[in-house]
């Protein structure tokens, strides 16, 4: 497994994110995606798959597939949500029915409601799938390099669903890459013992970590609309 502690290495980046209060900044997802790329040259020109994790993550992947010259997709993920507290997960689910459920969560919901929010959350996957992803599949995972990207990870449950879709599809080679994450959550993903992926990049792990928004000084919830667009874009620039 492969551990890269993003911060000290995006240093020697040719641009640093701006900085707040003694927080380095990105100025938004693009500007994010851009310094994400400049981390992952060692595979510019190597055939590796993209998969961006819709929504926040398709800008960030975007710039990162261009630098690259990778291939470019969309792979859907979803938090499960605490009922009472939406913006709290008790886990996620992939598109491919690839689920996290928290150990913890089973203390506060019951498996009634964990079994409902997933079916609720599956709905919304095949609605972004026919929305985001035109209804089409995921390209060939087997045997390919792939680096997950998004704009951030929080718990880490949505990326860990997505990291085992891509396992259960017998992708080669596992990256995961995002602007931030907390140290904690970083090592569960790139550790020695537990790790779940092959290699792991983050650029920023702030020491008082409290939300992926707090690097960003440009931070809003993208809509399907912007999304749509830049894959629209992207099918145009580089066909399929």
């Amino acid at each position: 497994m492969g551990l890269c502690l993003g911060t000290c290495r995006t240093e020697k980046a040719s641009g640093r994110p701006l900085e707040r209060k003694g927080e380095r900044m990105f100025k938004d997802r693009r500007d994010a995606g851009q310094r994400l790329a400049e981390e992952l040259e060692r595979y510019k020109g190597e055939g590796v798959l993209v998969l961006a994790i819709p929504r926040g993550g398709v800008e960030v992947g975007y710039q990162v597939a261009e630098h690259l010259d990778a291939d470019l997709s969309l792979l859907i993920a979803r938090k499960l949500p605490y009922p009472d507290q939406p913006e709290a997960g008790f886990g996620a689910v992939a598109e491919d029915g690839s689920t996290v459920i928290l150990d913890r969560a089973t203390r506060w919901v019951s498996d009634e409601t964990v079994e409902r929010v997933v079916d609720e959350q599956r709905e919304e996957i095949e609605r972004r799938v026919g929305a985001l992803r035109k209804g089409d599949p995921l390209p060939e995972l087997e045997g390919r390099t792939v680096i997950l990207v998004d704009d951030g990870i929080a718990m880490g449950s949505t990326m860990r669903a997505a990291i085992k879709l891509c396992r259960r599809e017998n992708a080669g080679k596992v990256v995961v890459a995002v602007p931030v994450a907390g140290r904690e959550v970083t090592e569960t993903f790139g550790g020695e013992r537990a790790g779940l992926a092959d290699e792991v990049v983050v650029l920023q792990q702030p020491k008082f970590f409290r939300a992926v928004a707090q690097v960003y000084e440009r931070w809003y919830d993208v809509p399907d609309s912007e999304v749509v667009a830049l894959m629209d874009q992207w099918r145009q620039d580089h066909g399929g």
